[in-house]
């Protein structure tokens, strides 16, 4: 399996800082916060990862992070998405890569407490369709919420007024190659881009989606208040290790 971590985006909810960068370079606690996904994956044994980002810092991701000796890493690939044109779309740059074989996907700015070993496991033994990782979460509004029946996801709304659930879908997912043939399907959304929860209902109509709930913390650090949290925990996390 090989893995894709999605570091694009203006990050215009962490403006003025990220005036001059590009959020996902911003620290958390003691690292930048690529540095946390690239991990996530690479603890869960993923070794050819892709890193695909876009703006005007694209290149202080190659200083940063160059071929991923950091990491244990032999090589790292790079993609560049020009314009804002959602996850989707950035995903979209992965096909080549992909090669018709399972990815691990997970958003640049996604912090977890533990990790994703045996989800992607699991994963490997569902042989097609998708998965994505859950977590209940006190404010279910600011996501995407998975609805469950019987012990299967039904639906997903994004940013729901009433959500259904307490589930959010955080920003990790694994994919078939079936993945890119929906992106190529897909129509923008009223914000004009390209929705990966529309790309996760096509999995589900097909009957083709799975879950893993997250056990652990997990926050994304995309707003001020969750990276002030996102610091917080990790800070916490290594003060107990």
């Amino acid at each position: 399996m090989k893995g894709v971590v999605l570091a694009g985006g203006l990050g215009t909810r962490l403006l003025p800082l990220t005036k001059v960068t590009n959020k996902h370079l911003l620290p958390v606690y003691n690292k930048p916060m690529v540095f946390y996904p690239v991990e996530t994956l690479v603890s869960a044994g993923i070794r050819e990862i892709l890193i695909v980002t876009g703006g005007g810092s694209a290149g202080d991701f190659l200083r940063l992070l160059g071929n991923g000796r950091a990491f244990g890493l032999k090589h790292l690939n790079y993609a560049y998405q020009e314009g804002e044109g959602g996850i989707a779309e950035a995903l979209g740059l992965a096909e080549h890569f992909a090669d018709r074989g399972p990815i691990a996907v997970i958003l640049g700015d996604n912090i977890i407490e533990g990790n994703i070993n045996a989800a992607v496991a699991d994963y490997q033994k569902q042989k097609t369709g998708a998965r994505i990782l859950l977590k209940t979460v006190d404010d279910p509004q600011r996501f995407g919420v998975a609805e469950l029946r019987d012990g299967r996801v039904v639906n997903i709304e994004e940013k729901p007024r009433k959500p259904k659930s307490n589930l959010a879908v955080t920003g990790i997912y694994m994919y078939d190659a079936q993945v890119f043939q929906f992106i190529k399907n897909l129509k923008p959304s009223e914000r004009g881009e390209l929705e990966i929860t529309d790309v996760n209902n096509m999995y589900i109509r097909k009957g083709q989606m799975s879950y893993t709930v997250l056990d652990g913390w997990w926050t994304d650090a995309g707003t001020f208040e969750s990276l002030y949290r996102a610091n917080r925990l990790i800070a916490h996390k290594l003060r107990v290790e």
